[in-house]
């Protein structure tokens, strides 16, 4: 019998856990695979706040109006992104040298112009940038680019020793972690939930659905219904290369994240798609590869003569409206959900330290209305 059980061992869960077991809260974490298997170690590492340009573009005004409150979750989930390191004592290589979103054409620039516009009004302090001032900030970036936007809030962690890290903390308070676990059912009963897994019956006063790209089939144990949806992209790594790219980059004409990290290597993602053979295994597509550099060399040109040592495919989980979902289920008192869609990565602080207020009753420090997240 734990307080709770959280369902989930990648960022989000983790992180869940870490809050839970800090406050001193009984807490059990169960993992169908290893701790951070698929998008929470596979994905390229950013810590996004400003509202994505593809779905600004493509969705309009009127989508990202609904969408902005998220703004705040994503900002003050940097905010404990940088102090995790002390927090967990471990290097995850956070920075926070800010986003760069670089235009070629007017067209683009005025969709940059009235992005910036909206992200301003809800408090991100985004700067518009000519040409001019764009060369002056990052040189590195073409000279074909006419202006862009930046936003000093974004910027970079290593994914690959993020929930273990977390994970890690937990234990350290208490917490016990069940790897290679597959949960089967949830049932409620008077005492609170039965956990139905691979491993045997587990009993939990209270539920945290934080499996990723499962969690609409956690929540359908109980009867709730939740929007996920799961996209196969990929990202590829250079070798390792003198300090060339300062920022987190984008790119208004096609999908681009390029950021350099401390050892040097130029990590080329942007949610390219990826395929999926006969198994529903993520492969690389060669067609996405060419395409991703392609955009990749139109923004830095002097990434030209690097090689690419790896390029690789995960899972990323998401929904239409991309709002998180983080909250009590109604229906199901005691079992709570934190999904954050898209940008998952970059909110799994701030969505675990939320979570974990919730479950015991609390306001959550992380101040703002969280009923408009609610499943």
């Amino acid at each position: 019998m734990a307080d709770v059980i959280v369902i989930g061992g990648g960022i989000a869960g983790c992180a869940t856990a870490f809050y839970l077991a800090a406050d001193g809260v009984d807490v059990i974490v169960v993992e169908q695979y290893e701790l951070s298997t698929l998008a929470s170690a596979a994905n390229a590492g950013s810590l996004h706040v400003q509202i994505q340009f593809e779905p600004f573009a493509t969705l309009g005004e009127t989508w990202a109006r609904e969408y902005a409150p998220t703004l705040r979750l994503y900002a003050e989930s940097i905010e404990l992104w940088k102090k995790a390191e002390s927090v967990l004592g471990t290097d995850l290589e956070v920075s926070q040298n800010g986003g760069l979103l670089v235009a070629k054409t007017e067209s683009e620039m005025r969709l940059v112009e009235a992005k910036t516009k909206l992200e301003r009004a809800y408090g991100v302090e985004t700067e518009l940038l000519s040409a001019s001032e764009l060369q002056a900030k990052a040189p590195y970036i073409s000279e074909h680019m006419i202006g862009g936007a930046f936003c000093p809030l974004e910027g970079k962690a290593n994914p690959l020793n993020a929930a273990a890290a977390f994970a890690a903390g937990a234990e350290s308070h208490g917490a016990k972690i069940m790897q290679d676990c597959e949960v089967n059912g949830v049932q409620r009963d008077d005492a609170g939930f039965r956990i139905e897994t691979s491993k045997g019956t587990i009993k939990a006063s209270r539920v945290v659905n934080a499996a990723g790209v499962e969690a609409g089939r956690v929540a359908a144990m109980v009867g709730a219904e939740i929007e996920v949806q799961s996209f196969p992209i990929q990202m590829s790594v250079t070798e390792p290369l003198q300090p060339l790219i300062g920022h987190l980059v984008y790119s208004a004409s096609q999908m681009l994240t390029l950021k350099q990290t401390r050892s040097g290597t130029v990590i080329i993602g942007g949610g390219w798609p990826a395929t999926l053979d006969r198994h529903r295994r993520t492969q690389v597509s060669g067609k996405s590869l060419l395409g991703n550099l392609r955009v990749a060399l139109e923004v830095v040109p002097e990434l030209a003569s690097a090689s690419i040592v790896r390029t690789w495919a995960a899972q990323v989980n998401g929904n239409k409206s991309w709002r998180p979902i983080i909250g009590e289920v109604g229906r199901a008192p005691g079992f709570f959900v934190n999904y954050v869609p898209w940008m998952g990565f970059t909110g799994g602080p701030a969505a675990g330290r939320i979570i974990a207020s919730l479950v015991q009753g609390h306001e959550p420090p992380v101040g703002f209305d969280v009923s408009q997240f609610a499943p």
